[in-house]
């Protein structure tokens, strides 16, 4: 029976690793195989090292971009922690019938797709949708305000569609918050402020790294809001990406912005992950 056990763990971690090394790690490899190779015009690649590629992402224009990119991803990731804390709060304090009710309007949007909600953004910012049909009814504005194909759009979109991927972490920390830390805080005489900067926050720390980095990452390479929302003016690290693969045919350059976003993502997960040992330890001691 032990034998037979042992087997079949054995089996299940080989059938693991080699999913992995088929479906993740390969990719990766060509990828980073095809940012050192040569851009040809007739075969798109050609099998001849060079490392012009990486030195062609010090272009003026392409760090623009990268900056750009940067700055959506930041101001996407400070939005969502400003609206998800307060709401996941509520969500972990309220009483249970309440709570998964709530919880069901978070996860209501995962049951559509992302491009279809996009979409919907659209209808309302354009300038005869929602948004300004209400605002002209209201008489606070008097001219339909010209929102869509805008950097504020793109962070409207992106917001709205990652929002979730922060709420669900705050709320399972802050679910988890010990209520007698709480009322030890009160009993030393600190204040509600006080509490929440010198208790709570610190507590629900793992919560709000974990939510910055589900929102930072992909904020960083979405392509199609930008394009929808933002028109071609607004142009950003996934939109770089799609325009070197499918329209300039240049691979290699589209494979070394490729690399270059994994090993940001790369120092973005081994910072949550070393602070999520922290913790663990923090815990055990």
């Amino acid at each position: 029976m032990k034998k037979r056990s042992s087997s079949f763990k054995i089996f299940s971690i080989s059938a693991v690793w080699l999913w992995l090394g088929a479906f993740a790690l390969t990719p990766i490899l060509l990828i980073l195989a095809t940012s050192f190779l040569t851009q040809d015009p007739n075969s798109i690649i050609k099998l001849i090292p060079t490392i012009s590629n990486y030195s062609e992402l010090f272009n003026h224009a392409y760090l623009r971009i990268l900056l750009q990119s940067l700055c959506l991803a930041s101001s996407c990731t400070v939005i969502c922690l400003i609206i998800a804390y307060p709401f996941a709060f509520t969500i972990a304090r309220s009483q249970h019938k309440h709570k998964s009710l709530l919880l069901l309007l978070v996860i209501i949007p995962f049951w559509t797709s992302s491009l279809i909600r996009t979409y919907a953004i659209m209808a309302i910012l354009k300038a005869k949708g929602i948004l300004n049909a209400v605002l002209l009814a209201m008489g606070i504005i008097h001219e339909p305000l010209q929102i869509l194909y805008s950097h504020t759009a793109i962070l409207i979109g992106c917001v709205y569609d990652l929002l979730p991927f922060m709420i669900l972490p705050l709320y399972v920390n802050i679910e988890k918050l010990n209520q007698e830390y709480l009322e030890a805080a009160q009993d030393l005489g600190a204040g509600w402020v006080t509490t929440f900067f010198k208790v709570i926050i610190p507590l629900t720390m793992p919560g709000i790294i974990a939510g910055s980095v589900l929102v930072f990452l992909p904020s960083m390479t979405m392509f199609y809001i930008p394009v929808l929302l933002g028109g071609a003016k607004n142009l950003l690290l996934g939109n770089l990406i799609e325009h070197q693969f499918l329209t300039a045919n240049n691979w290699p350059l589209g494979a070394a912005i490729s690399v270059v976003i994994t090993l940001l993502m790369g120092i973005f997960i081994l910072i949550y992950w070393r602070n999520s040992k922290e913790e663990d330890r923090e815990n055990l001691a």
